[in-house]
């Protein structure tokens, strides 16, 4: 049987800013400009997901567990979240709330929560309607 891909699409309110912890406020500045004040997004994350269809439902994955998955793993702890606070690579200065990293950790929290057959492919995430970020997982 052929492989088939599901995509599901949710969307949260959350606020970043952007800013190194080191680097003087000149160096902020430069590298962020007015992106280092605290600014709000409605986010809106793509996921998706291959595998073989069911051969009864069709389904790739059964969707209510999808669901659950993005309540609990995206939904959940984002919306309504300041991403600096929220994402502990992000508190921690690891890294900086961008759509690329944001991708990233979403997609490494859904990865651990689903198991083969069915494989993660793609976890994109818009800020605005013209800036996104993805990322793309090998089975």
């Amino acid at each position: 049987m052929s492989r088939a891909s599901l995509l599901r699409v949710v969307t949260f309110r959350a606020t970043h800013r952007y800013g190194v912890s080191s680097w003087s406020e000149a160096e902020n500045t430069a590298a962020f400009g007015g992106l280092m004040d605290i600014h709000e997004h409605t986010f809106r994350v793509e996921v998706v997901v291959e595998g073989i269809p069911h051969p009864v439902t069709g389904f790739v994955i059964d969707l209510p567990a999808m669901d659950r998955i993005l309540l609990e793993e995206v939904l959940g702890p984002l919306d309504g979240s300041h991403l600096n606070d929220s994402v502990p690579e992000f508190r921690e200065g690891l890294l900086q709330p961008t759509t690329e990293a944001l991708a990233r950790w979403i997609g490494d929290r859904i990865r651990a929560r689903i198991s083969p057959p069915i494989h993660l492919r793609r976890v994109r995430v818009w800020e605005s309607d013209d800036l996104a970020g993805e990322v793309r997982f090998e089975p």
